[in-house]
């Protein structure tokens, strides 16, 4: 009985191993370098496609959070922060199409990107910053994540690990258990959720590392993402951490590493006459 168990379950792993397989070639053959920095990255589009679906996503994103805001006189400023980042700030042509929006949610503390440029602030944030340097600090961090492509990074990364928890649960699929597959599936998801976790910590120091070159080259006092870092620290009010950081892993050393990015943009100190 063993033995024809075994034989049953034979043919379950080789599909499974097939599955996993072909999951692993596509992730390691969608390879190409990023058109900003030149660095080789495991993506699941190019920047046209990231574009695309940046521009139609950005509606419903907009939707989730209360739509546009109607204040012109806002829209105007975050229009005005994020075009100085820009203009001053890359110094090169992209295949991206940067556009800033203020949402109208008033208590939603956030900010986010969608690749290909489409760049997002609650008006809950947006309130909360006490200058241009400040704005500058959260719109350059989210250009970062598009700049990196972290988006299509982490597509690419789900249907690796989409593919790899349909092969677990191919694999593991008992006709006599047939719960024995959904168990094995669910902790394979799990512990693909951790490892796209930690990217994102990394994901987090890399658009620091660009907000505080951005803010520079700007001429923004980059000391001001420090300043953006404690106002969001704050914001919690005693009801939790913000939607930012739930969207934004906050590793405990961040500010810690901006001040490093900073000391290598300024070795001397930041000079005075910069816009806070």
């Amino acid at each position: 009985m063993q033995y024809q168990q075994r034989r049953s379950r034979a043919p379950r792993l080789i599909i499974g191993v097939v599955i996993a397989g072909i999951a692993f070639i596509s992730y390691l053959s969608a390879r190409t370098p990023n058109p900003v920095t030149g660095e080789l990255q495991h993506v699941a589009m190019t920047p046209a496609d990231e574009v695309a679906l940046g521009l139609h996503s950005a509606p419903q994103m907009a939707q989730a959070f209360g739509g546009l805001d109607p204040d012109r006189a806002g829209q105007a400023r975050v229009d005005a922060v994020g075009a100085r980042l820009l203009q001053a700030g890359l110094g090169k042509e992209t295949p991206y199409r940067f556009e800033f929006h203020l949402l109208a949610d008033p208590k939603t503390v956030n900010a986010f990107a969608l690749p290909g440029g489409q760049v997002f602030i609650t008006r809950a944030l947006f309130d909360r910053l006490k200058s241009d340097g400040q704005l500058a600090g959260v719109l350059g961090h989210e250009i970062g994540h598009v700049l990196e492509r972290h988006g299509a990074q982490h597509l690419a990364k789900q249907n690796l690990t989409q593919g790899l928890v349909g092969a677990v649960a191919v694999g593991a699929s008992d006709p006599n258990n047939p719960r024995s597959g959904a168990a094995a599936a669910a902790l394979a998801a799990a512990a693909a959720q951790l490892i796209n976790m930690r990217y994102g910590r990394d994901d987090e120091l890399e658009s620091d590392g660009w907000g505080v070159e951005l803010l520079s080259r700007a001429g923004y006092d980059p000391r001001a993402m420090i300043e953006v870092m404690k106002i969001l620290a704050s914001a919690s009010d005693g009801q939790g951490p913000p939607e930012f950081f739930s969207t934004h892993p906050n590793p405990e050393n961040r500010i810690g590493r901006i001040e490093e990015a900073i000391s290598k943009v300024y070795p001397n100190g930041v000079p005075s006459g910069l816009q806070p």
